[in-house]
């Protein structure tokens, strides 16, 4: 009788792939994304930024109604599902419209002018490239309820420094445009349907689309087709409002007194309706094609989208992968400040007492006590530190050694002496 030689042989169990356009991260890109979070948190409060914390999850209605059923946001990118009462779930794609809701929803009208800043993940479908992904995470910034052109200087600012802070400031630039008040972009955008209209059988089939309901967007178009007649369209300057033009020249003048360089864009559009006034990105090339590593603009009609009150509001989002790209190798210094080298087990004791007394004065610390007790100094020695002690037992004497002056050890701004 022959034996089934698949009887009792084991079945590779098959893993699971990461879901196309997620990311791991360990180690160089994990503290570059870490330093980044860090610099943020630390930046926002010097302008008195509070933390918030918004949902993962949003009634779809909620990006919908803020983004635009028509933006390829809602229509192609969005992760949108029915939850199990049939209400309709969207992951959230950017920040703004959470935060306008819960603005709304908690009654937080009664903090305003309300600054607030967030960073977390965000979800879009779309094809993942370099500094792009399905799941991707944003630093978020800003100012409700305030209509001074001070704030919109202030943020402005805020994203300035923190580029600086970062040392990436370096080959970014400021581009700045304004879209007028409601009356000046009702006018612009006349125009602009009139001369568009006049170009119908030339526009690409996107901007066809946008024609009717988003034709700011045409000027932005990537299509080779529509560059010509968006170059040659009419800009917004000669439909400037008095009220319009003393705005923008106030949020320059914030920008200058405050030595934030800046240069014109304007071609620099948000296409939905309720953006008004300043709109604004941080550019470069650093990172292949000319790219966005910084944006946002003033959006007074959102929260009035949304079922709220009328309230001004202006703010910015900032990709933290594509930052993390152009931070410096040198940038981050992630050496421990100590390592321990425990080379005879009987001192196992005191080097213990030894780690916890440097971690609990502020010391990052680590220690080598397993192995070989005589590799365990080499192997101490190939971990990043700023000093490295040796405890031990020579001749029956017992000894610390701490490598680096003679007496003491100077650790940041921090010196301590031999123990």
């Amino acid at each position: 009788m022959s034996k089934d030689k698949s009887q009792g042989a084991s079945t590779k169990i098959p893993t699971p792939q990461a879901v196309r356009g997620t990311q791991d991260m360990l180690g160089d890109f994990a503290d570059r994304f870490a330093h980044v979070v860090d610099t943020f948190e630390r930046v926002r409060r010097l302008y008195g930024y509070k933390r918030i914390e918004v949902p993962v999850i949003e009634p779809t209605a909620v990006f919908a109604r803020s983004l635009g059923e028509t933006t390829d946001v809602v229509s192609k990118e969005m992760y949108s599902f029915e939850d199990r009462g049939g209400e309709s779930i969207t992951l959230r794609p950017e920040f703004t419209a959470g935060i306008a809701r819960a603005y709304i929803t908690n009654g937080w009208q009664q903090f305003a002018p309300l600054k607030v800043a967030t960073h977390g993940p965000l979800f879009r479908y779309e094809r993942p490239q370099k500094g792009r992904y399905r799941q991707f995470h944003q630093l978020d910034a800003e100012t409700i309820g305030s209509d001074s052109p001070l704030a919109d200087a202030e943020l402005l600012v805020f994203a300035d420094q923190l580029l600086k802070e970062l040392g990436i400031s370096e080959g970014v630039t400021l581009t700045l445009n304004t879209l007028g008040d409601a009356e000046s972009r009702d006018a612009w955008r006349a125009a602009l349907v009139e001369h568009f209209e006049a170009h119908r059988g030339e526009l690409s089939e996107d901007s066809l689309a946008r024609l009717d309901k988003n034709p700011l967007r045409i000027l932005d178009s990537k299509d080779p087709r529509d560059r010509p007649i968006a170059d040659g369209a009419p800009d917004i300057d000669a439909f400037l409002t008095s009220e319009a033009q003393d705005f923008f020249g106030a949020v320059t003048a914030g920008l200058d007194a405050a030595g934030v360089a800046w240069e014109r864009n304007a071609r620099l559009v948000r296409g939905l309706d309720y953006y008004r006034h300043t709109a604004f990105e941080f550019v470069t090339d650093r990172l292949g094609a000319q790219g966005t590593v910084l944006g946002g603009g003033r959006y007074d009609g959102l929260i009035e989208n949304l079922g709220g009150p009328p309230t001004p509001a202006v703010g910015w989002a900032a990709g933290i992968e594509r930052l993390a790209m152009l931070v410096a190798d040198d940038v981050i210094d992630n050496r421990l400040d100590f390592v321990i080298a425990v080379e005879d087990d009987s001192q196992l004791a005191f080097a213990m007492k030894t780690l916890a007394a440097l971690r609990n004065g502020g010391f990052a610390t680590d220690i080598v006590a397993s192995g070989s007790p005589r590799k365990r100094f080499d192997k101490a020695a190939k971990i990043p530190a700023r000093a490295l002690i040796a405890i031990g037992m020579r001749d029956g004497v017992s000894y610390t050694n701490i490598r680096g002056d003679d007496d003491l050890t100077i650790v940041g701004n921090r010196t301590i002496r031999a123990l």
